[in-house]
């Protein structure tokens, strides 16, 4: 299982608050997973063609001005599948973490593929996002398993047993994390849970002011996303070298992995 790391969407310039980077643009971190029977599998869509084509429709004059997009159509999931010798076709399935414009917009740019998704996840308000029509696969709330501190951890239907959904609500009420068992290591894709790799790579968190104000106003459980943070952090610092945490904003993680 080959696994891509992704740079969906480039957005506004961000510093550090340790001294550990030069300062970045914060990215939209999506991964392309080449697998033998299920096709390639997309978890987060980015900012897709539509969005660089009419950006204030589809993404709003606020979130444009907050958030800075660069609008690439280079960095779209489709160009850069394409970039990789893939036929965009291939793409037969899409996780999401959460229904989010950021992390939703290429899915027009797949219509083909099944998105899967936590069935608490709210499509209202992305109308735009979702008007091509979207093949969905939903998962409620199970028993399931018990991995890295996690409960309920489920299989996606029609993926391999090597990627997992992972409960991690608290960003919002059906968000997800995805882990991805590579043969080299578990990669664990925590989606919006965190937004600065300070909160999970050591004892003592270090939270990004100028994100953390975006995360609380943004958050629908504060109580539950933090605890969920706190299982990441106890999950990265337990097993370094054997599972990488990383979240969907920070440049520097995604640096890191590329």
């Amino acid at each position: 299982m080959r696994v891509h790391h992704l740079n969906c969407g480039s957005l506004s310039e961000i510093e550090t608050v340790d001294g550990r980077g030069a300062p970045a643009r914060a990215v939209c971190h999506c991964l392309l997973i080449e697998t033998a029977a299920a096709g390639l599998v997309l978890v987060d869509a980015g900012l897709g063609t539509r969005d660089v084509a009419r950006p204030a429709e589809r993404l709003g004059a606020d979130w444009i001005s907050y958030a800075g997009p660069v609008l690439d159509p280079a960095e779209t999931a489709l160009h850069q599948v394409r970039a990789l010798g893939h036929d965009p076709a291939d793409v037969r399935h899409v996780i999401v973490t959460h229904l989010h414009n950021d992390h939703i917009g290429g899915l027009a740019d797949f219509p083909g593929a099944t998105v899967h998704v936590h069935a608490a996840e709210d499509p209202a308000g992305h109308e735009a996002q979702l008007a091509h029509g979207v093949r969905w696969r939903t998962y409620a709330d199970a028993p399931g398993e018990e991995w890295g501190g996690f409960a309920g951890v489920q299989a996606f239907a029609g993926l391999p047993p090597e990627i997992l959904l992972l409960p991690m609500a608290g960003h919002t009420p059906g968000h997800i994390g995805v882990a991805v068992d590579t043969g080299d290591g578990t990669l664990v894709h925590a989606g919006d849970c965190y937004f600065y790799h300070g909160e999970v790579d050591r004892p003592d968190p270090v939270v990004h002011p100028l994100m953390n104000l975006i995360q609380e106003a943004n958050e629908s459980d504060r109580t539950l996303r933090l605890a969920n943070v706190d299982r990441l952090r106890a999950l990265a610092r337990a097993d370094a070298g054997k599972v990488t945490v990383f979240s969907a904003h920070d440049p520097w993680e995604f640096s890191r992995l590329t």
